[in-house]
């Protein structure tokens, strides 16, 4: 109960507010959501399913964590486009078996920005902890080594914390072009191992 309610802070607040205005819409906002994510991981069968992945770990965890269920439903909506600005990316890049080049990632490090660039105009995606900031801070890390920001600690909000750790979960187990899929198992032991340096600390 003790990590509940150190966790349950004035962000989450504002987001149930905007969440009771805005509710009818969420279940249609959902689903569009659902679409676009597809029509991104079409492009690349390495990433087919990843964004489902994270957004449903990072649901799980925000329920965990004590949030309120309407709050997790906004979570879930951030995991499912984390990645949408990887849509901006060309397919030598997103499609790449091996390492990228120092320019190929300074590339990728935009996705954050591009993707919440996309989303800056939809009133229910807007304020402190909402979707935009989830979609800009996933890769922002606690010891500040993340990006697009260099973010450090509670800088970052709460629900980008929760799906940088759903995302990494996700990208362990998942296989990529240059490397096989961890156990699940194997996975969870890993993350605990890197929690400290450039996750969610409390």
């Amino acid at each position: 109960m003790l990590i509940r309610q150190h966790f349950y802070d004035f962000e989450i607040e504002e987001l149930c507010c905007q969440l009771e205005r805005c509710k009818t819409l969420m279940i249609t906002v959902h689903q569009i959501c659902e679409v676009l994510v597809n029509l991104m991981e079409n492009r690349d069968p390495f990433t087919k399913d990843h964004s489902e992945k994270v957004a449903v770990f990072s649901y799980m965890l925000a329920l965990e964590l004590g949030l309120p269920p309407k709050v997790a439903d906004l979570i879930h909506i951030g995991g499912h486009l984390h990645d949408v600005g990887k849509f901006s990316l060309p397919d030598s890049i997103l499609k790449k078996p091996g390492p990228l080049t120092k320019e190929e990632w300074q590339l990728v490090k935009q996705h954050p920005v591009v993707g919440a660039k996309c989303f800056e105009n939809i009133k229910i995606f807007q304020g402190k902890g909402g979707v935009i900031e989830m979609i800009l801070y996933h890769h922002e890390r606690w010891d500040g080594k993340g990006y697009p920001y260099g973010l450090r600690k509670r800088e970052i909000p709460l629900s980008a914390r929760i799906i940088a750790v759903a995302d990494a979960f996700s990208a362990m187990i998942d296989r990529r072009p240059y490397r096989e899929p961890l156990s699940f198992d194997l996975a969870l032991e890993e993350l605990k191992k890197v929690q400290a340096l450039n996750l969610t600390q409390r």
